[in-house]
């Protein structure tokens, strides 16, 4: 269960409730959430591909700006280059799958995991937050994501602990 300290940090980080929550999946240097794992299915009944959810603010416009710098498109030419990446980028899909269908199975989403994956790369975010909440050397491009973020959490908290928006 995501205790009440969480999810008022949830919705600090967020700006907004959090939906679908099924438990604090990695937390940073700060204590606080970044990645949260979050039911197949919202309560409203929508599909919900993305099962690790980044909800750091800070470790979000650090990665947004990677996404502006061109990587997702350097990362994308090497899958088509490097058979050895595709393949653990592949593997990682197919982790991720199975990490959602221990949370449930939602047919309309079947075989689609999120970022891309398995033969594209659509968003950081998402790769960032699978290296996160199943460790590095699930995901190879993930973990180059967290490489260049370094420590974000340095500074501080992104929002304050316990505080709700």
């Amino acid at each position: 269960m995501t205790s009440p300290d969480d999810l008022a940090a949830l919705e600090a980080q967020l700006g907004r409730p959090a939906r679908g929550v099924h438990g604090v999946a990695h937390r940073c240097g700060c204590g606080l959430p970044d990645v949260v794992a979050t039911e197949p299915r919202l309560p409203d009944g929508t599909p919900f591909p993305t099962t690790f959810y980044l909800t750091c603010p800070r470790a979000a416009s650090r990665i947004g700006t990677l996404e502006g710098e061109g990587r997702m498109r350097e990362m994308q030419e090497r899958l088509g280059e490097d058979p050895e990446l595709a393949e653990a980028y592949r593997a990682a899909h197919e982790r991720y799958l199975a990490a959602r269908a221990e949370l449930g199975e939602v047919p309309e989403i079947d075989g689609i995991s999120a970022g891309g994956m398995p033969d594209r790369v659509k968003c950081l975010h998402v790769l960032a937050g699978q290296s996160l909440a199943q460790g590095r050397g699930v995901n190879p491009l993930g973990d180059e994501v967290l490489d260049e973020l370094g420590e974000w959490w340095a500074t501080g908290p992104c929002v304050e602990p316990g505080a709700g928006g």
